[in-house]
């Protein structure tokens, strides 16, 4: 996009391939093989390729590597994979300078939500399966990097997480987890999992609040800031504000056992069908869940359903989404909101909560 500034991956470039045999359909390996490996060849990237053999395997393959002999860290799998390398880069005392290493996906799950989103913000068609495969290798072969927004999450049993792609909680999160044992299904065990999850639709309780765009000055009428340099997903620290090494601190939260800030927003229903903070545009390679994201929008997309709406109405709605039309429904259950920051409190610990797609138990969390 015009006014982005990119980077260009030098010529030869040695690329360290992370890759799950085991996501999706289990075809990952196959398929770089068989499309990846090629066009890498004739555009001079050369590979050395690490099979993921369990959970956290990749975590600790790049908290741990020296990675100066690579010049991009490619990901061949679903958006987990990922997760586990942001946050295992985030993990070193190093992380300032790590977080500069350019990161590739290269659809290889279910999910694929990171690589839909790159392929609709490079202007292609919407694809999937081979065809998206194709388009995120061809991007990688150009070379051209720019920054990517991440957000961190933090929990009130003291984790914390770097997410690049969305926070859920209810609907959503249940279709995405319950659909595990449909996995051999490749994407269309989210559309089975969606239908199983509309027969028993449940009603979840807590509280959301947040900060939405507009309000981030207070009532100040003061002009904005310049917005801050962005190196690749992170907003630098004024010198002097933090240990060297450390992470970066959460400066628009409030530790979570206080109310948040007077200038937020609680949103007074406490019953949702679902709550979705999604910073990309899609959240699957079939739902094109906030058309008006962007790679580095400084922004987080917050969607949430309110208890009442009937199950025909909510497939309405997710049928609609897969054009990205969802909001043209006007839906009175279904608000949409770009906000600085969220904090969500469930009434009881009930229900799945997923970060980037993996599960996580239950409990107040706010990004």
């Amino acid at each position: 996009p015009p006014g982005d500034s990119y980077g260009v991956l030098p010529r030869p470039c040695h690329a360290l391939v992370l890759l799950n045999p085991q996501s999706g359909s289990g075809r990952a390996l196959d398929d770089f093989q068989a499309v990846v490996q090629p066009m890498l060849a004739e555009a001079d990237i050369a590979t050395t390729v690490f099979i993921t053999e369990r959970p956290h395997h990749a975590h600790e393959k790049v908290r741990d590597e020296d990675l100066l002999q690579w010049d991009t860290l490619v990901v061949m799998s679903g958006d987990g994979l990922l997760f586990e390398v942001v946050n295992g880069l985030m993990e070193r005392p190093d992380w300032k300078e790590a977080m500069k290493k350019p990161l590739c996906i290269l659809p290889g799950g279910s999910g694929n939500a990171l690589a839909a989103s790159i392929n609709y913000y490079a202007g292609y068609d919407h694809v999937a399966k081979k065809k998206l495969l194709t388009n995120c290798t061809f991007i990688l072969c150009k070379g051209l990097y720019t920054q990517m927004d991440l957000v961190s999450l933090s929990t009130a049993s003291g984790k914390r997480f770097f997410s690049f792609l969305g926070f859920g909680w209810g609907f959503i999160s249940d279709v995405d987890i319950d659909s595990e044992k449909y996995r051999w299904l490749g994407s269309a065990r989210f559309t089975l999992g969606t239908l199983q999850c509309l027969a028993k639709l449940r009603v979840y309780q807590g509280r959301l609040s947040y900060l939405p765009v507009a309000a981030e000055q207070g009532s100040s009428p003061a002009p904005r800031d310049p917005p801050a340099p962005v190196t690749n997903g992170h907003i630098p620290q004024p010198a002097g504000t933090e240990a060297p090494g450390s992470p970066p601190p959460d400066s628009l939260l409030v530790p979570l056992g206080q109310p948040v800030p007077a200038h937020w927003t609680v949103v007074p229903e406490e019953e949702f069908v679902l709550v979705y903070a999604i910073y990309q545009s899609h959240l699957g390679t079939n739902l094109l869940m906030a058309p008006a994201a962007r790679l580095h929008d400084g922004c987080i997309h917050l969607f949430y359903m309110k208890a009442g709406i009937s199950r025909v109405t909510l497939l309405k709605l997710f049928l609609a989404m897969s054009r990205g039309t969802h909001l043209d429904l006007n839906c009175p259950h279904l608000s949409y909101v770009p906000v600085r920051a969220f904090r969500l409190e469930p009434r009881v610990a009930a229900g799945i909560m997923t970060v980037d797609g993996e599960a996580l138990a239950c409990e107040p969390v706010q990004g």
